[in-house]
């Protein structure tokens, strides 16, 4: 789906207005990147795998890009590291003369044979690390995830692997010898569930007497939107590293994301298997080997990417490190049972609803629509300065390129708290009480951050084209606490402004908060600070994600008071609301003035057409203290005289949440939100998007 806040869409140039250099697109007949040992060499090898979709859509999971932090710290430990890039499939050849075999988030299928060479190469001596995510993290939008390709079978499509492909994809050569099998399970004893967690820590750590020491020095790990695994087969696997007990759910998880109320019981974060001479170790989430170094174009549309910091947040890069020499240790011993006074999982107990046979896909696949003209399986379709691309003369090409929607506070000075504008990438910023701080207690990504006193702001001096969201780094300046922070925004060029959410409040450590913003039109933004007086708040990578498609309905128009059944002009065009209204009251979960509020047995509906819809996206959540109301997106393509339902029932939240829907429809299409549930229970309804 969407990976990580940081990984979002981002701005075209002419937001921001400047250009970087890029690095020259490569393919998989270029050189392979290497990096030799530093210091000592311990005469052992990292493989790392760029066969089967590793820099799909947001990921650059290389060892010279975002996984450069990952392939560096292997590097300081001895070993020499390459990338295993080639076209066709991986063979037993290709990884015989390496300890040990890395595959990032695989996107694209193995086949049969790969499955076997897998397999062989364990049981010879060798040891893969499989680096997962959350269920639907399709970066190709090829419907097969991650998760799904290591575990050996897609959600939902066990009959048939290219359920919903197009016959040419479906024959593709990527899709060639791929059938469903348990296979990670069978043959190392462990299977990826399909869960989806949110921003939670990984702090259930296994002694390091009952880890082969991988946990040594380890007292946290970090997630931002994975999964957990399964043990099914205790004498070959283990869990090292567990997440805290949560029920947060990644917001956009397609089922309640969180199986059995995280801790022990949700499953190992972090597992390790042995199975035969070699060894086997697997991870639920990529956003602690990845850093912000991307080094490719997303293949799909040519934008920028941005991708987590997350190598050296907390301890995950003594994990990741120690786990590697665990893994290039050759060790006789053919299953964890064969081990003097390691003491053995049980079983990881599953929902009935995890059995690969009788899956079911709880929303359809992909996720979303493929830009036109991209076809995951096709090199020759992909942009310019993606892995893969050849211009029309077969080689490589050097565009340039933009900078993403980012600001990240490391251009320009500014070292007082009075009020002054200031020269940064993204164009002139307003400081008010407010300065760039690069002090070892200021919370930053990289060398400096904004730091703001309270009844301090920082402001855009520019408009951007549109916003949909808003995405920030946040956390209390050194040890301060009782600030908030607030974000608002302009649409007349600075002269007024509106609350768009917020204060909030923020922890020792920075944290991601996306904000809905729903703006189609120019927008700029200001971080407003509040609370105690002279306490401080760092504000770093500031991230704004542009509106998609039309039209968007904020509901901030017209007005309607009532309940009864009636038409509502807004700015998109004419609504019909039945047992709903446009709600204002504090109560109502809105981004701007007000909200659509709709009533259990109610509904609104557009009463015009759209000339077609990839998908849909809105914001929803529960009105005031209210629970136990669902609501459905329906479509018609016949003027409204019939509805069929798209989506749902979902369940909402007492905040509002961003959903998107997908519904690929090329006729005229037109929408209606209907709510059931509980009688007389709420829903709020805003920034309705039809996404062209």
């Amino acid at each position: 789906m969407f990976k990580k806040m940081l990984i979002s869409l981002v701005l075209v140039a002419s937001l921001f207005g400047f250009v970087v250099p890029n690095a020259l697109a490569e393919g998989p007949t270029d050189p392979a990147p290497e990096i030799n040992p530093s210091g000592n060499a311990n005469g052992m090898s990292v493989l790392f795998d760029n066969v089967h979709g590793q820099t799909a859509g947001a990921a650059d999971w290389v060892i010279d890009g975002a996984f450069s932090d990952f392939a560096d710290a292997i590097a300081d430990e001895g070993y020499y590291v390459k990338e295993l890039r080639k076209e066709g499939r991986i063979t037993l050849s290709d990884l015989s003369n390496y300890e040990v075999f890395v595959i990032p988030e695989a996107n694209i299928p193995f086949s049969t044979q790969e499955q076997q060479a897998l397999v062989d190469y364990v049981d010879q001596g060798g040891s893969i690390f499989f680096i997962a995510d959350h269920y639907n993290a399709d970066r190709n939008k090829n419907r097969w995830d991650s998760s799904e390709v290591f575990n050996g079978y897609r959600r939902g499509a066990w009959n048939d692997p290219t359920l919903g492909m197009s016959q040419e994809e479906a024959n593709s050569f990527y899709m060639t010898n791929v059938n469903s099998s348990d296979w990670l399970s069978d043959n190392f004893g462990i299977r990826i569930r399909y869960n989806s967690l949110g921003n939670v820590a990984g702090d259930i750590i296994v002694s390091p007497q009952q880890s082969f020491d991988i946990t040594e020095n380890v007292t946290e790990m970090t997630m931002h939107a994975g999964s957990t695994l399964a043990i099914t087969d205790p004498d070959k696997a283990k869990g090292i590293v567990y997440v805290e007990e949560t029920t947060q759910a990644w917001a956009h998880a397609v089922d309640q994301g969180v199986y059995n109320g995280g801790g022990e019981d949700e499953g190992p974060y972090v597992a390790i298997s042995k199975p035969s001479l070699g060894k086997v170790a697997v991870i639920g989430d990529s956003s602690p080997v990845e850093d912000i170094t991307p080094k490719y174009k997303r293949e799909e549309n040519g934008q920028t990417k941005t991708t987590y910091d997350g190598f050296y947040d907390q301890d995950n890069h003594l994990l990741l490190t120690n786990l590697i020499n665990w893994l290039a240790e050759q060790e006789s011993y053919t299953s964890l049972d064969q081990v003097s006074g390691l003491q053995l999982d049980q079983p990881t107990s599953l929902l009935a609803m995890e059995d690969p046979e009788t899956s079911t896909e709880p929303e359809q696949e992909p996720w979303a629509t493929p830009a036109p003209g991209y076809d995951w399986w096709d090199s020759s379709t992909f942009s310019a300065g993606s892995y893969g691309y050849e211009d029309e003369d077969g080689g490589s090409e050097e565009p340039p390129t933009e900078t993403d929607g980012t600001e990240n506070f490391e251009s320009g000075s500014k070292g007082a708290y009075a009020a002054g504008n200031v020269s940064l990438d993204s164009g002139e910023w307003h400081f008010d009480n407010a300065l760039l701080g690069s002090l070892a207690s200021d919370k930053r990504i990289d060398t400096q951050s904004a730091r703001i006193r309270s009844n301090g702001s920082i402001r855009m001096n520019f408009d951007v084209e549109s916003a949909e969201s808003v995405t920030v780094s946040h956390a209390n300046f050194g040890s301060d606490a009782g600030a908030t922070w607030s974000l608002q925004k302009s649409t007349d060029s600075g002269s007024s402004w509106t609350n768009v959410a917020g204060p909030f409040t923020s922890s020792s450590s920075l944290e991601e908060k996306t904000i809905s913003v729903g703006e189609a039109g120019s927008v700029r933004f200001q971080i407003v600070v509040s609370g105690t007086s002279g306490k401080r708040i760092n504000i770093d990578n500031f991230t704004i994600e542009q509106a998609t498609g039309e039209p968007l309905e904020e509901f901030d128009t017209g007005s309607k008071g009532a309940y009864a059944a009636a038409d509502v002009n807004l700015a998109s065009g004419s609504w019909y609301f039945d047992n709903a209204l446009l709600g204002n009251l504090s109560s109502d979960k809105k981004d701007g003035s007000q909200a659509a509020r709709i009533r259990s047995n109610g509904a609104i509906e557009m009463n015009f057409d759209v000339n077609s819809s990839s998908s849909v996206t809105l914001s929803h959540a529960n009105f005031g203290g209210d629970s136990g109301a669902t609501w459905s997106l329906q479509k018609s393509t016949d003027g409204g005289n019939n509805w069929s339902n798209v989506a749902g029932p979902f369940t909402s939240n007492s905040s509002l949440e961003e959903k998107t829907i997908t519904v690929n429809e090329t006729n005229p299409v037109r929408f209606k939100i209907v709510v059931n549930g509980t009688s007389g229970k709420r829903i709020n309804i805003d920034n309705f998007i039809v996404n062209p």
